[in-house]
C-alpha cells in the first residue's frame, strides 16, 4: 500500500511549487534533450579537432591544422556533421542520468547524509554508472569517427554488428578515463558549483540583477574550471573510442602516452585541444539547458492553474 501511494503522490501537483514530482523530472529531461539538440554541432567539431591529432602516418599535427581540418569537414558537409551522433545522445538523455543519478542519490541515502552529496559517494556513483553511461557515448563518437574519409556519420547498426563480433566488448572502451570524467562532473556540479553560486547570486543581488542571470553569470565562472579538469579526459576518451571496432584497442595508458608526446611536440596545446571550445559548448549547454527547462516548468505550472490542481499565492509570478 505504501509502495502504491508514493506511486500516487508522484503525480500529486505540490502546492509549494505548482508542479508536480512528474512534471518536474519531465522538465529537467526536457531541458536536457533541448541542450543535447542545440549542443551538438559544438560537440561534434570539438570531438573532430581532438580525433584529427594526428596525421595518416600517426604523427602528432599542430592543433591549428586539425582546427582546420575539422573545419574543413563541417564545411563539406555542415548538416551531416552538426548532426553526427545526435541520435544516440538523445537516447543518452534517459541512460545517462536514470543510472547515475539514480546510484548517487541511493549511495547517498544509505550513507546517511540528508540531502548532501560526499565525495565517497560522487566516486561510487561515477564508478558504479560507467558500464550503462559508455557504449552510448561510444557509438557517438564511432558516428562521426569517419568524416573525413566518408563524408558521413557511421550508421548504429553497424557499429553494433561489428560489436557484436567482439561480444560487445568494443563499447566498453574509454570506460575508465569516463570514471574519472563523471567523478569531477559530480564533485564540480553537486558540490563545488552551488557554493560558487550562491556567492555570485549573492554579491550580484546587491545590483539588482535577477536570480536567472546570477545563476548563469555563476555556471559560466564555474565551466572554464570544470573544462580544464576535465578536458584532458575527454581526450582520452576521443582517443580511445575512435580507434577502428575491428582493429587493435587502445588502451588507458596507450592514450596517455599518446597525449605525452603531443605535449612534447606543442606543450599545452597539445594537452588542451578542444579547451576552448569546451567552454563554449559548457556555457552554451547551460544556457539550453536551463531555459528549456524553464520553458517546460512555466507550461506544465499555467497547465495546472487552468485545470484548478494549482492556486498561487495572491502576488505570486
Amino acid at each position: 500500500m505504501s509502495v502504491l501511494q508514493t506511486y500516487s503522490d508522484y503525480f500529486v501537483v505540490s502546492q509549494k511549487n505548482g508542479l508536480s514530482q512528474f512534471q518536474t523530472m519531465t522538465a529537467y529531461l526536457g531541458g536536457s534533450a533541448f541542450q543535447t539538440v542545440l549542443d551538438n554541432p559544438v560537440t561534434a567539431y570539438r570531438q573532430l579537432v581532438q580525433q584529427y591529432a594526428k596525421d595518416a602516418a600517426g604523427k602528432a599535427v599542430d592543433p591549428k591544422i586539425s582546427s582546420a581540418e575539422a573545419m574543413a569537414v563541417f564545411k563539406a558537409n555542415p548538416v551531416a556533421a552538426s548532426l553526427s551522433g545526435l541520435v544516440p545522445r538523445i537516447i543518452g538523455v534517459g541512460f545517462k542520468r536514470v543510472p547515475k543519478f539514480g546510484i548517487l542519490l541511493g549511495l547517498s541515502f544509505f550513507m546517511g547524509e540528508d540531502g548532501t552529496i560526499s565525495a565517497t559517494a560522487a566516486f561510487g556513483a561515477s564508478v558504479l554508472s560507467a558500464p550503462f553511461i559508455n557504449p552510448i557515448r561510444m557509438i557517438e563518437k564511432q558516428q562521426r569517427a569517419y568524416f573525413k574519409t566518408t563524408g558521413a556519420e557511421k550508421p548504429i547498426m553497424e557499429i553494433l554488428r561489428e560489436s557484436a563480433k567482439q561480444n560487445f566488448a568494443p563499447l566498453f572502451r574509454g570506460t575508465v578515463p569516463l570514471m574519472g570524467h563523471s567523478c569531477a562532473s559530480a564533485l564540480l556540479g553537486l558540490a563545488g558549483q552551488p557554493k560558487l553560486q550562491r556567492y555570485i547570486k549573492e554579491e550580484l543581488s546587491h545590483h539588482g540583477i535577477g536570480n536567472f542571470t546570477s545563476g548563469l553569470l555563476a555556471s559560466a565562472a564555474v565551466t572554464p574550471i570544470y573544462v580544464a579538469v576535465t578536458n584532458p579526459l575527454s581526450r582520452l576518451e576521443v582517443i580511445m573510442q575512435t580507434s577502428k571496432i575491428d582493429g587493435k584497442a587502445i588502451g588507458v595508458i596507450d592514450a596517455c602516452k599518446e597525449m605525452v608526446a603531443d605535449s612534447k611536440a606543442f606543450g599545452l596545446r597539445g594537452v588542451f585541444r578542444g579547451q576552448g571550445l569546451g567552454i563554449a559548448k559548457g556555457i552554451l549547454s547551460l544556457t539550453a539547458f536551463h531555459q528549456g527547462r524553464i520553458w517546460l516548468t512555466d507550461a506544465f505550472r499555467n497547465h495546472n492553474i487552468k485545470n484548478g490542481s494549482y492556486t498561487p499565492d495572491v502576488g505570486s509570478a
